[in-house]
């Protein structure tokens, strides 16, 4: 699989890469799933600290400890985990310090290739977060950083004012608030996304309308449970043979200059592989452009 560059860093990720939240905690199947993830090619795991209360981070380390050479690792902090299993929200210079040995710990690695703020609000000490970050940079803890955020104002502060190589966000057909104005503020700065969410939580993928009457009764983003239903009928005529609704949601958010990878979530070996497969399907920039005009612009509300 052919790498991509990450921003202006010297990492090389693989166009799709592998969200390690939806692994869950069977050690032996999600150390599965990971395996046969590094031998399709796909080389950029991304955990955090958060998932499963540390349990996700302990299984990535135990893992990968024999092939950390062919992975970039991305983790995530932010997300200050009390011991009764609570968490709040802490982008705090010393709780990132202090956090970033935990998660060396638990990932048994002395070095994280990207690791990412959870999270942000125009009213944390963005200061003093970069900050934290540029001095592990400096200490050689973290090779790279970034943020994972839908924030228009948040995203803003972070171009100006720090050296973030990536921006994680939540892009799909049917969510495509980032198109408004960050992707295109994110490309002119050399700053890569790596989008999540772009099989809209399965509803883009083979079994659309099965998906669509269990998670989409209540809508989802702009959509109606009609209009959901709709648009997904409508997705699926410009489908030619041999063409899936995961491929043409994979190559839509691929399509953008900006995206540089697209995270999806593996509970199986099966659904890695068919997301791997849908991958390399092919789409003509005609249907993507077609699918595009099929699907609602939507724009953020909040936090612009």
């Amino acid at each position: 699989m052919e790498k991509k560059q990450l921003g202006t860093s010297d990492l090389f990720v693989s166009p799709i890469s592998l969200g390690c939240m939806s692994l869950g905690t069977d050690e032996k199947k999600a150390s599965d799933i990971i395996h046969r993830a590094l031998d399709l090619g796909i080389n950029y795991l991304d955990t955090a600290d958060l998932y499963d209360k540390g349990w996700n981070e302990e299984i990535v380390g135990k893992t990968i400890k024999e092939r950390r050479n062919e992975i970039v690792l991305a983790t995530k902090v932010g997300n200050h985990l009390n011991n009764d299993g609570t968490w709040f929200w802490d982008p705090s210079k010393s709780y990132i310090k202090e956090q970033v040995k935990e998660s060396l710990r638990r990932l048994q690695t002395d070095y994280i290739d990207l690791y990412q703020l959870h999270g942000g609000t125009i009213d944390d000490p963005i200061d003093e977060t970069i900050e934290a970050f540029e001095e592990l940079k400096q200490e050689g803890t973290i090779r790279y950083y970034g943020i994972s955020s839908i924030r228009p104002n948040v995203i803003r502060e972070y171009v100006q004012h720090s050296s973030i190589v990536s921006v994680m966000l939540q892009h799909s057909l049917l969510d495509r608030r980032p198109e408004e104005s960050v992707l295109e503020l994110l490309a002119k700065n050399k700053i890569s996304v790596v989008t999540r969410g772009s099989l809209a939580k399965g509803i883009l993928s083979k079994n659309s309308l099965e998906v669509v009457k269990k998670k989409g009764t209540e809508g989802y983003q702009s959509y109606s449970f009609e209009q959901l239903k709709n648009t997904v009928k409508k997705l699926e005529g410009i489908l030619h043979e041999g063409q899936t609704l995961n491929g043409l949601a994979i190559h839509y958010v691929l399509s953008q200059p900006a995206v540089t990878s697209a995270v999806i979530g593996g509970s199986s070996i099966q659904q890695l592989e068919e997301n791997y497969d849908a991958f390399n399907e092919a789409f003509s920039e005609d249907q993507l452009d077609a699918a595009k005009a099929l699907t609602m612009e939507n724009y953020y509300d909040k936090h612009r």
